[in-house]
């Protein structure tokens, strides 16, 4: 039991996000029909497109080839965040640093919170928002 101590614990990894960016990105991007269907349905595929990438990439940068794909100007800043959120649970990413271009308001948090299928613990300062997943207590 004492060497369970010993392996790094998978929760501890942490990803960031400059939102920004992103929405730049997507505002850029060239869309392809594949591309469109991604963004309508983001979670369609992702498996089949986190696969094909190569495995010495860090989880940070699939993360940022994952959100690239997802992230979308044709939706609110809300569900962008949420899909942000839900793409680093999938790379079992449990903490996550957002920077926005704004704070968000207390009706935005609530929409997040509620959008989200796992807990969360959010905490903003300025344009920070920082999100912890929590453990699903069902699932002990």
């Amino acid at each position: 039991m004492a060497d369970s101590r010993l392996v790094p614990d998978a929760r501890s990894e942490k990803a960031s996000f400059n939102y920004m960016e992103y929405l730049s990105a997507s505002c850029k991007k060239q869309w392809s029909f594949l591309d469109a269907i991604h963004g309508v349905l983001p979670f369609f595929g992702m498996v089949l497109r986190s696969r094909s990438t190569a495995q010495e990439k860090s989880k940070q940068d699939k993360l940022n080839a994952l959100a690239l794909q997802v992230v979308s100007t044709q939706v609110s800043d809300e569900i962008n965040i949420v899909r942000l959120i839900e793409l680093a649970q999938q790379q079992n990413i449990y903490s996550v640093d957002i920077h926005l271009p704004y704070g968000l308001t207390e009706e935005q948090l609530a929409a997040i919170q509620e959008e989200c299928k796992h807990p969360l613990k959010l905490t903003q300062q300025d344009e920070h928002l920082a999100v912890e997943i929590l453990q699903d207590p069902s699932k002990h």
